[in-house]
């Protein structure tokens, strides 16, 4: 029991120190973590602008609190993206490989991974969610139900981390064609989800493939936070997909980096 506690610690502060590794490297090379500010910011307030009337003539509400949950999936999702770029030059030099010799828990690096992309989606969304706010985000049941509002897109992005990181080890060194297309399928799960537009103004055929898709669940989830509604389905519908992609991608992950981490091409 005592061995397996002391290895339980290792194995945390060990993944903290690769979190760590991430997050300065992203402190001294602010550009990712900009643009993953950025980007959605940019998108909220514009499509806010160009859009918000016409939503409210033709549904009686502005879509923000769809709006917002779904501009902070879409930065810690492009966010991840961006940070997937490093991982085919990691391995080209060798700093997978020197990793895997190291005396720590061979999950800890991965772990450490995608500790640091929730801790940059943490700040992103916090950010994108003050913003929100001063647009005319309320919390209409309680301020309390920020918290999880917050944890959601951490949760959904790590998932996402995940399997970007997943498919960058199986494409090996040279991975552009994969960000490329895994980068447009991104861009179509963004618009078309439920934070577009209220999902009663879609087409009827339509509205389960958007209702079901992945980023949709997470989305009213967080709709449902800030106004007080059900939450139940939200967070059925955003735990399946959770567990399906942790089911299927962490352990081809794990093969995945014990490959190239070995073979070192």
């Amino acid at each position: 029991m005592t061995a397996r506690t002391s290895s339980l610690n290792a194995l945390v502060v060990e993944s903290l120190l690769f979190a760590r590794r991430h997050l300065v490297r992203w402190r001294n090379e602010p550009l990712l973590p900009i643009q993953s500010v950025a980007y959605p910011t940019l998108l909220l307030i514009i499509y806010h602008l160009l859009v918000s009337e016409s939503l409210v003539r033709l549904a009686g509400t502005d879509n923000l609190n769809g709006l917002v949950p779904l501009c902070a999936l879409a930065g810690g999702m492009f966010g991840a993206l961006g940070a997937g770029f490093s991982i085919p030059g990691e391995r080209r030099c060798g700093l997978l490989s020197r990793f895997w010799t190291f005396p720590v828990h061979r999950a800890s690096a991965l772990i450490g991974r995608l500790l640091a992309e929730g801790a940059r989606t943490v700040v992103s969304t916090a950010l994108i969610t003050g913003i929100g706010i001063a647009m005319g985000l309320r919390f209409q049941a309680s301020w309390l139900a920020l918290i999880p509002y917050l944890v959601v897109p951490v949760v959904m992005v790590m998932t996402f981390a995940m399997v970007v990181t997943t498919l960058a080890l199986a494409v090996g060194p040279d991975g552009s064609a994969m960000y490329t297309y895994l980068g447009t399928a991104s861009i179509g799960l963004v618009f078309s989800s439920s934070g577009v537009a209220p999902m009663e103004m879609f087409p009827s055929w339509l509205r389960p493939l958007i209702q079901f898709q992945p980023m949709s669940p997470p989305i009213e989830l967080m709709r449902a936070l800030s106004e007080g509604g059900g939450v139940l389905w939200p967070v059925l519908g955003t735990l399946a997909w959770v567990v399906f992609f942790a089911v299927v991608f962490v352990p081809l992950a794990v093969r995945n980096y014990r490959i190239a981490a070995e073979t070192g091409v």
